[in-house]
């Protein structure tokens, strides 16, 4: 292929359609064929990143290798292609804005008056062709956040109009994703609001090449005719998108539908080699058809949405597949979990979580879950702020270290703080300023860490957080039975600890849920499966001995 094609895909009617995991399954199809794909997300809103974002507001804050904080979308593309993605994969109006201000400041602009057009509209351009033109893709999916018809949007769809424009025939196109209501009261399913949609997007100079239909029951031959003439769209170019019960069943579903094989011939592409899913399915087949299955207790404060801990919980669908486990994820509120309750809140647990999170909200319920895994043989991971609450509870409760926590130093308190966690003087202020993407470890040979990435030495892993280790303490916690095993050589800052006299018991500072994939399952998920399930099977026997 000499020339990048590029595919839109654009969402109408509402919100949370799920055009990332359209996009994720469209480029799954395209890599099974041989095509060498990437997806972007153009995300419309006025944030630089989403890494200033609560979870509540805008779900997990993804990171990828390079250290770029951005949407939960670009964990899917991860996944699915498991191909990393990077700082290119992800832009936001706040972003394109900052760009072409400070263009503007350095005087590029030669005096000119800054518009929308043609100013941030050109930003958005180079920024959607800066993976075309790597020459490292043959095509590249670029999801447009929010809805047609949206303010926020409406630059997005005017600059993919001149790209389309300006890209000539067959090199680029148009998917749009609409919603096909079910009337209950009337018994049938409703195409106007998809009408309405693609009327907007008209409105707007695009025309959808492609229409992919969310329904909640099957959309029949009459009614993707009548979409295809009313729509203006070929009838073969109306693509069901029936509520499926795992993401991971969309790329099999649209295959069916054809949806990689109409987007190929409208790009002008070949469609010859049918892709291979061999994998794929082999995954689906072991995900859906566990043998045994645990329950573990994710201990979180964001845990009323789930998009909060998105990553965690498709990393223990790898792990639960490629262990043949179903891995039943109890999200339990650290803020509910008090002295008096603990038994009743985590009784019958095979493994306990304690997952990331910034603040002091919540911080003594994670900690009273870290001391009853320790105490009661559970497995434990400790992802990030779960290490730190890790380190803090066997000091307070194993080193009666007084007021050990995990805030900087307070001088005006009674007592003196322990103060485990320190800030290594990487914050200037809140946005964009903690330790971030890919850093190396090395792990301690034959320690559990070690056991768990196959005896491999030397690891990278991702990171998103503000604190680390103090090793002032790190002496005092190993003499105790908390061992370091997991070393940054180029800081000395402390990756990863395990308690010695434990049958499972980990805590890591950065985050492995980032790096699963469906093809890579992360061993640490892996292990900690595995670990789940032998407990639970103990207690089994125990209960019947």
């Amino acid at each position: 292929m000499s020339q990048t094609k590029y595919i839109f895909v654009t969402g109408g009617v509402t919100s949370s359609l799920g055009k990332g995991i359209i996009a994720a399954s469209l480029a799954k199809l395209l890599q099974a064929r041989g095509y060498k794909t990437t997806i972007q997300k153009l995300d419309p809103y006025i944030n630089v990143d989403p890494g200033t974002l609560n979870p509540y507001e805008h779900g997990e804050c993804y990171v990828t290798d390079d250290g770029a904080e951005t949407d939960l979308d670009l964990g899917h593309y991860e996944r699915f292609l498991n191909v990393k993605t990077s700082q290119a994969n992800n832009v936001t109006t706040g972003r394109i804005y900052q760009s072409v201000i400070e263009k503007e400041r350095r005087g590029e602009f030669l005096g000119k008056t800054v518009q929308v057009v043609p100013h941030i509209t050109n930003e958005i351009k180079e920024r959607v062709q800066l993976l075309g033109n790597s020459g490292e893709y043959d095509i590249v999916i670029t999801e447009i956040g929010g809805t047609v018809g949206d303010i926020e949007s409406l630059p997005y769809i005017e600059a993919v109009r001149q790209l389309l424009w300006e890209l000539g025939d067959n090199n680029g196109i148009v998917i749009h994703l609409t919603l096909v209501p079910f009337l209950s009261a009337a018994g049938e399913l409703k195409t106007k609001p998809t009408q309405h949609s693609v009327k907007t997007l008209m409105e707007s100079g695009i025309k959808a090449d492609i229409l992919v239909c969310r329904t909640e029951h099957q959309i029949s031959n009459e009614i993707k005719e009548k979409l295809a003439l009313f729509c203006n769209v070929k009838r073969e170019a109306v693509i069901q998108s029936i509520d499926a019960s795992t993401i991971y069943d969309v790329p099999v579903m649209m295959q069916e539908e054809g949806l990689d094989t109409v987007a190929l011939q409208k790009l002008d592409l070949s469609d010859d080699n049918p892709p291979d899913l061999t994998q794929w399915n082999q995954f689906l087949q072991q995900h859906k058809n566990p043998k045994n299955e645990v329950t573990i207790g994710l201990i979180g404060k964001y845990v009323e949405l789930q998009d909060s801990y998105k990553s965690i919980l498709e990393s223990f669908i790898h792990a639960g597949a490629n262990n043949e486990v179903k891995v039943k994820v109890r999200s339990i509120h650290s803020a509910h979990i008090a002295g008096d309750t603990i038994l009743k809140t985590l009784q019958g647990l095979d493994g306990i979580l304690v997952a990331p999170g910034f603040g002091e909200r919540g911080i003594e319920g994670k900690i009273r879950a870290v001391k009853y895994a320790r105490e009661n043989n559970i497995p434990f991971l400790g992802i990030c702020l779960g290490m730190q609450m890790a380190v803090i509870e066997y000091a307070r409760h194993v080193l009666g270290l007084k007021g050990a926590n995990s805030t900087e130093m307070d001088e005006n308190t009674a007592h003196p703080v322990i103060n485990l966690m320190e800030d290594q003087k990487t914050i200037v202020n809140k946005g964009g300023t903690m330790r971030l993407g890919a850093w190396d470890c090395e792990l301690v040979s034959g320690s559990l860490a070690a056991q768990i990435y196959g005896g491999t030495v030397d690891i990278s892993e991702r990171h998103r957080h503000r604190y680390e280790f103090n090793n002032a303490y790190k002496q005092q916690l190993e003499s105790a039975g908390l061992k370091a095993t997991g070393i940054n050589k180029e800081t000395g800052l402390v990756e990863i600890v395990e308690l010695v006299d434990h049958p499972w018991f980990i805590g890591v500072q950065y985050h492995p849920e980032y790096k699963s994939t469906v093809a890579n399952p992360h061993p640490l998920f892996v292990g900690f499966v595995q670990a789940a399930l032998r407990h639970k099977m103990q207690q089994t026997n125990a209960s019947l001995a």
